[in-house]
């Protein structure tokens, strides 16, 4: 448990001197009850619903002040709510390492194949845009909530060469974020943002103001990549771009060490998994990173990225929680004093 307010605690102080009180109190009515002239009266005093019962309602009140000390500090936890995603943008590496047999019959069908159960399984409210990278980045599928058009989009996923990582997550965002109207030319062909040419009403990324890591709620990223970086802007600076809008980014390393195409083109070559670069652009966006190795692995993470989507661990403020609970107690304490200690009638 977390608390917002920490300072708060020193509440706790009070609660020795009010046990003392208490103490003092009770010895001060002894001493009273011992002089009274008649035993009778003293008997009165002690019965009905004293002994053990006239402990009760002081104790219920302590709980109380111990609680609502607690409820001022105002405490937060992590519990698991319903998400607030409602887009997701999934781009995914459609380069010719993705020729690897590694994962039977290829890399690429069986993302195929993995990518769409998890579109199809993911809860109906969330709308899903689709981006493939290579040699650059296009939009395979624009967001939508039709999982038709979207499994005929990804039936449509084709080969080419080279891998520009950062191309796929920079218009990923531009996807996510059409509001923002984000000017990533620049950026992915590599000229000056600044240079002639651009209009004074577009915004470049580099004018926005910074927000926290993860904190855009209505929408998130998830990238798919079999290989390494060939082409095209950072990962990592694109990583460090969607940290600065507040964009997660889930990544997925997808293959095996040794995957390799044999005889393409006239010749051999190694399509290892850029693992380190991935985990660092979930790490830089308060994202999360994942790694298959064959088609069980990748249904299993597209399965608990399906349930994360719909069901988060967040950090809630439970102060309130406190506080009511306060005022139960407080109000169980006088009903109980009321019930065992009412005066009767002589």
């Amino acid at each position: 448990m977390h608390f917002i307010w920490p300072h708060a605690l020193w509440g706790f102080l009070l609660i020795p001197f009010l046990v003392v009180g208490y103490f003092w109190l009770l010895k001060r009515q002894r001493k009273q009850a011992f002089g009274y002239s008649t035993l009778l009266l003293v008997k009165r005093a002690l019965s009905p619903g004293q002994g053990w019962r006239r402990h009760v309602p002081p104790v219920l009140m302590l709980l109380a002040v111990v609680t609502g000390v607690i409820g001022l500090a105002r405490p937060s936890a992590d519990l698991v709510l319903p998400a607030d995603y409602r887009t997701l943008v999934v781009a995914v590496d459609v380069s010719l390492s993705m020729l690897a047999e590694d994962v039977p019959p290829s890399r690429l069908q069986a993302a195929q194949s993995t990518v769409k159960t998890f579109i199809s399984d993911l809860p109906r409210d969330i709308r899903v845009g689709l981006v493939t990278f290579a040699g650059t980045a296009q939009i395979a599928q624009r967001v939508t909530d039709d999982r038709t058009e979207l499994l005929a989009a990804v039936d449509r996923f084709r080969l080419q060469r080279a891998t520009a990582t950062g191309s796929g997550l920079l218009l990923a965002m531009a996807v996510l974020r059409p509001e923002l109207e984000l000017d990533i030319e620049p950026l992915i062909y590599g000229f000056n943002p600044s240079q002639r040419g651009r209009r004074a009403s577009e915004p470049s990324l580099f004018d926005l103001k910074p927000v926290a890591p993860g904190s855009y709620q209505p929408g998130a990223i998830v990238l798919i990549s079999d290989g390494r970086r060939t082409t095209g802007p950072d990962p990592i600076a694109a990583a460090q771009l969607a940290a600065q809008l507040g964009v997660r980014v889930f990544t997925v390393a997808f293959g095996t060490p040794d995957g390799f195409i044999p005889g393409f083109d006239g010749r051999a070559f190694y399509a290892a998994v850029d693992e380190r670069t991935l985990q660092a652009m979930a790490l830089l966006t308060e994202g999360e990173f994942f790694k298959a190795e064959n088609v069980e692995q990748m249904a299993s993470i597209y399965e608990r990225l399906s349930t994360q989507f719909a069901l988060e661990r967040s950090r809630t403020e439970v102060s309130a929680l406190f506080a009511a609970a306060s005022a139960l107690l407080v109000l169980f304490a006088a009903m109980l004093s009321v019930y065992w200690f009412r005066r009767r009638d002589s």
